[in-house]
């Protein structure tokens, strides 16, 4: 069967004559050899035929980036939080001082987490621009798919600023970040 198959988060999508979704957490074998990528879940074995991404697609299933990972964060960097992430994810900042970030409360920053709600706050950006280290970035963290915040709206407010959207991350379940330098 032919089709077309997406590497997602924490997922993979099939769209042929059949469509699948396969979440990373029902998979109980993942092998990638000469190409072929063989999947091994309750719905059944599964071969895709990927050439040389095989193998690494194996190893994103096996070993997926962390959120840390995907924003950025290593434990050099000093890291600000503006704004009520208790209401988006509160073990952010638990994650944050396991992976050894400095918080910072005051001064230049290499990356600060924006979490805002509706896009009224999205003129905080410009003013925030000025907490960033030459070479750093602010990541707006908003809800998905709410009338309140709209992609385009962080999009517009981040450029506006004289930023440059560069990457979108999965924050949660619930919310995204887009990064700007």
């Amino acid at each position: 069967m032919q089709g077309k198959a997406q590497l997602e988060t924490d997922f993979i999508l099939f769209r042929g004559p059949e469509r699948l979704k396969i979440a990373f957490a029902e998979l109980t074998k993942v092998t990638a050899d000469g190409g072929v990528l063989r999947l091994e879940f309750a719905g059944g074995p599964l071969e895709l035929e990927l050439g040389d991404a095989a193998a690494k697609w194996a190893q994103k299933i096996l070993n997926p980036p962390s959120l840390l990972d995907k924003l950025g964060v290593k434990p050099d960097l000093t890291v600000r939080l503006i704004g009520d992430f208790d209401v988006f994810d509160p073990g952010f900042g638990q994650q944050l001082a396991a992976r050894e970030a400095a918080i910072g409360t005051k001064g230049k920053c290499d990356l600060l987490f924006f979490a805002a709600a509706k896009s009224a706050e999205l003129a905080r950006i410009a003013k925030l621009k000025a907490n960033l280290e030459p070479g750093g970035a602010l990541w707006v963290i908003y809800p998905k798919g709410v009338p309140a915040i709209k992609e385009i709206e962080v999009i517009q407010a981040g450029r506006a600023a004289g930023m440059k959207d560069v990457k979108v991350a999965r924050f949660s379940a619930t919310h995204t970040g887009l990064k700007f330098v």
